[in-house]
């Protein structure tokens, strides 16, 4: 078992398998060592985990929530093309959407949930830049959706 894949276990997370793209677009692309990840919802099992705006529908928590859940759908994109996480160098910056409700301004909050579990999994190579972007809707009505680049070894 690797590094990284013992801390997920004492964390209590369980990758999924990687799906396969619906669209004409690949999840993870490299140039040199860096890898780029397209954008990842909070899918469980090819289900929404929320819906919704947050601010609206929606509180922060659950915002929260969601957040986590596309790092660890990002997480098992990653460890697919790279085989193993333990390849991570570093975290280098995520950019998240946040389906916000009209006049809501607390997206950072949300991208907590997102940034606080790639810390908690990769130590201080989890810090990383981050954009926190408030939009008024998103594909299939995510709550959040995130991108992510990371530094590699080969």
């Amino acid at each position: 078992m690797s590094t990284i894949e013992r801390r997920l276990a004492e964390l209590g997370i369980m990758l999924p398998q990687p799906t396969e793209p619906k669209f004409a677009y690949i999840p993870v692309n490299q140039t040199g060592n860096l890898i780029y990840t397209s954008g990842f919802d909070c899918r469980i099992d090819g289900k929404l985990m929320h819906e919704g705006k947050i601010g609206g529908e929606l509180t922060i928590e659950q915002g929260q929530a969601a957040a986590r859940q596309v790092v660890i759908n990002l997480l098992a994109a990653m460890q697919g093309y790279l085989g193993s996480l333990d390849r991570v160098i570093k975290i280098v910056k995520i950019l998240g959407f946040v389906n916000s409700a009209p006049g809501f301004g607390d997206q950072p909050y949300v991208m907590n949930g997102a940034s606080e579990l790639l810390i908690s999994v990769f130590g201080e190579n989890g810090r990383h830049a981050r954009s926190a972007i408030g939009v008024s809707d998103l594909p299939f009505h995510t709550p959040v959706e995130i991108e992510l680049i990371a530094e590699i070894r080969d």
